[in-house]
C-alpha cells in the first residue's frame, strides 16, 4: 500500500463519531467503540453491529454517514427493538415501564434510584449514605476506607533513621 492510498484513506476517516451526547472514537472497531458508551456492553454492540448489517471488527469511522446514521438509530431504540430481559432499568419505580438507559441518562436514573432509597430510609439507601457495601459483600477484613491496614515498613524505616540521626547529632553536641 502506498502513501498515497493511506493518506486517503486517512482523509475519509472520521475521528469522532458523535452518538447520544457521547464522542466515539472513530479509530476503533464498531464493537470497541460501542463499548465506550455507558449502557452498552460488548452483547449489546454485536447486537446492533448484527441489527445493522456491519461487520463489529470494521473501523468505525471508515464507515459511510448512512451506516453511521442506521448505527445511531439503532443504539437510541435499543431497548424497543430488545426483549424485555435485555434492558438495564426494568420497571421504573414511578411508571412501571422498561427502559434501556444510554450515556449520561444511565447516571441520572441510578442517581435517581439511589437518592430515592436514601429518602425513604431503605437498607440499600442507608448503606449508600454511610459509604459501605450495599450489595451483602462481606466488611469484616474488606473495604476499610480508614487508611491503611497492616504494617507499612517504609514509614517505621524512616522513623527509624530520623531517630537514629538524632541521636547522632545528641552525641556529637556531648
Amino acid at each position: 500500500m502506498s502513501t498515497e492510498e493511506s493518506t486517503e484513506q486517512d482523509e475519509d476517516l472520521r475521528y469522532f463519531v458523535r452518538i447520544e451526547q457521547t464522542d466515539l472514537d472513530g479509530t476503533k472497531s464498531v464493537e470497541r467503540a460501542l463499548i465506550e458508551m455507558n449502557g452498552i456492553g460488548r452483547r449489546a454492540a454485536r447486537l446492533i453491529a448484527d441489527d445493522v448489517g456491519v461487520d463489529y471488527g470494521a473501523t468505525l469511522g471508515a464507515l459511510d454517514d448512512d451506516t453511521i446514521d442506521t448505527i445511531v438509530e439503532h443504539v437510541t431504540n435499543f431497548g424497543k427493538q430488545q426483549p424485555e430481559w435485555l434492558n438495564n432499568h426494568q420497571r421504573r419505580f414511578y411508571s412501571g415501564e422498561t427502559t434501556h438507559e444510554i450515556g449520561n441518562e444511565l447516571g441520572l436514573v441510578r442517581e435517581q434510584d439511589i437518592n430515592r432509597l436514601k429518602m425513604i430510609r431503605a437498607y440499600r439507601g442507608v448503606r449508600h449514605e454511610r459509604g459501605q457495601k450495599v450489595r451483602g459483600q462481606r466488611t469484616k477484613s474488606t473495604g476499610r476506607s480508614e487508611g491503611t491496614v497492616g504494617v507499612n515498613v517504609e514509614e517505621i524505616q524512616e522513623e527509624a533513621a530520623a531517630a537514629a540521626a538524632e541521636a547522632e547529632e545528641a552525641e556529637e553536641e556531648l
